[in-house]
C-alpha cells in the first residue's frame, strides 16, 4: 500500500481527528445489539493513545438522519459502550462543529473525545468546504479507519484531508491489504462466492473478478436469474428481468474466457417465504408457483467440490434467506465447509458477515470486511475517494 498509515507518522503531544465507522445498529430502545465495527477500530485508537496523542477526537456517522438532528440516531449510546470497550473515559459532544465545541473538545479533562452524529448536518454528504475545513480546524493530523465509508467523497473523509496529513488506520489498512491482494494477485485456485438478491449489485464484481479467478459459485435470489437467462424455469422465485440480457452476456463472456460460473443444480421450494412454511425440493428447475428460497443439497455438495482445492475465497451475498432458520443450511454448511480448508477466507460486509456472527464462525474466516458498499466497490476495480484522498508515502 502506497499510503500512509499512523504508523508513519509522529503522534505525540499531537491532536488527532479520527474518522472511524461507528454506524451500529440499534434496537427500539437504542441499545447497541452488535459492537463490531467499535470493536475493529480499537487497536487504532489504542495505538494513537499509546503512542502519548494530546487529545483523540472521533468522528463517525450513524444512520441516514438526512442532515437533521434526528435522536433516535445520536452518537451517544456509541460513547457510552466505547468507554467500556477502551476501559478510558470517553468525552462525548452534543455537535461536530462550531467555536463552542472545538473549545469543549480541546479543553475536555478526557483525552478520548467522540462528536457527534456527522451527517446531522447536509453539509457532510455534500463535501462542503467550509464544513470541512470546520471539522480540519479541530486537529494537527487526519487519521482515516472508517472503511465503510471510503467510497464516499464526504467532508470527513475526502475534504478534510485539503487542511490535514492523512492517514490509514490499521482497519483500513487491513481491507486495503486483503481485498487489494484479492483484485492484484490472489493465490490459485481463486473461488469467488456470490449471492444476495440483486444481480444489479453484483455486476461490477463479476465483470472485475471474472478474468482473474477461477471459478465464481452463484446462489441467493440473483442465481435465479442467471437460471431464467439459461432458458430454466424459475417458478415465482426472485428476477431482476431487466437484467435477463446482462445475466445473459455476463455467461457467454464466461464461456469465451473459458471461466467456470457454476449456478445452483437443485432448490429449497416453498409456497410462501414464511418459515413455516412447508419445505420441498425440486432439481433445477423450479416447479410454478413455488419460490426457491435457498439451495440444495446437491448444490451444497457442488459448491464443496469447487471449493475444496481453493486457496483464495472471496464470499459477498448469502446463498439463501439465511435469517429464517429453514432456509439457512446453504450458507451455514458452505460456511462451515470454507472455515476447515486451508484458504485464505475474505467475507463481503453487510447480510455475509452477519451470516458469518450468526453461525458463529466469525474468529474462523481470515478477514471480514466492516464495509458493504465499499468492499463491493473495492472488488469492482473502483478507486474510492476516502483512500484516493489520504497521503502518499
Amino acid at each position: 500500500m502506497n499510503k500512509m498509515t499512523v504508523k508513519d507518522v509522529d503522534l505525540k503531544d499531537r491532536i488527532v481527528l479520527m474518522r472511524a465507522d461507528f454506524n451500529v445498529p440499534l434496537d427500539s430502545s437504542l441499545a447497541i445489539t452488535d459492537d463490531t465495527r467499535i470493536r475493529e477500530t480499537l487497536p487504532t485508537i489504542k495505538y494513537i493513545l499509546q503512542k502519548g496523542c494530546k487529545k483523540l477526537i472521533l468522528m463517525s456517522h450513524l444512520g441516514r438522519p438526512d442532515g437533521k438532528r434526528v435522536d433516535k440516531y445520536s452518537l451517544k449510546p456509541v460513547s457510552a459502550q466505547l468507554q467500556v470497550l477502551l476501559g478510558e473515559p470517553v468525552k462525548f459532544l452534543d455537535d461536530c462543529v462550531g467555536e463552542d465545541i472545538k473549545k469543549e473538545a480541546l479543553s475536555a479533562r478526557e483525552k478520548v473525545v467522540l462528536l457527534e452524529n456527522l451527517r446531522f448536518h447536509a453539509e457532510e454528504e455534500l463535501n462542503q468546504d467550509v464544513f470541512a475545513a470546520k471539522l480540519a480546524s479541530l486537529g494537527e493530523l487526519f487519521v482515516n479507519d472508517a472503511f465503510g465509508t471510503a467510497h464516499r467523497a464526504h467532508a470527513s473523509t475526502v475534504g478534510v484531508t485539503k487542511y490535514l496529513k492523512s492517514v490509514a488506520g490499521f482497519l483500513l489498512e487491513k481491507e486495503i491489504q486483503y481485498l487489494g491482494n484479492v483484485v492484484q494477485s490472489p493465490a490459485r485456485p481463486f473461488v469467488v462466492i456470490l449471492g444476495g438478491a440483486k444481480v444489479s449489485d453484483k455486476i461490477g464484481v463479476i465483470e472485475n473478478l471474472l478474468p482473474k479467478c477461477d471459478a465464481i459459485l452463484i446462489g441467493g435470489g440473483m442465481a435465479y436469474t442467471f437460471l431464467k437467462a439459461k432458458g430454466v424455469a424459475i417458478g415465482n422465485s426472485k428476477l431482476d428481468k431487466d437484467k435477463l440480457e446482462l445475466a445473459k452476456n455476463l455467461l457467454e463472456k464466461a464461456q469465451a474466457l473459458r471461466k467456470v460460473i457454476v449456478l445452483p443444480l437443485d432448490h429449497v421450494v416453498v409456497d410462501a417465504v414464511d418459515p413455516a412454511a412447508k419445505i420441498l425440493f425440486s432439481g433445477e428447475s423450479i416447479p410454478d408457483g413455488k419460490i426457491a428460497v435457498d439451495i440444495g443439497p446437491k448444490t451444497i455438495a457442488l459448491f464443496k467440490e469447487k471449493l475444496s482445492v481453493s486457496k483464495t475465497i472471496v464470499w459477498n451475498g448469502p446463498l439463501g434467506i439465511f435469517e429464517m432458520a429453514p432456509f439457512s443450511k446453504g450458507t451455514e454448511e458452505v460456511m462451515h465447509y470454507i472455515t476447515a480448508l486451508k484458504a485464505t477466507s475474505i467475507i463481503g460486509g453487510g447480510d455475509t458477515a452477519a451470516a458469518v456472527a450468526q453461525f458463529k464462525l466469525v474468529d474462523k474466516m481470515t478477514h471480514i470486511s466492516t464495509g458493504g458498499g465499499a468492499s463491493l466497490e473495492f472488488l469492482e476495480g473502483k478507486v474510492l475517494p476516502g483512500i484516493a484522498a489520504l497521503s502518499d508515502k
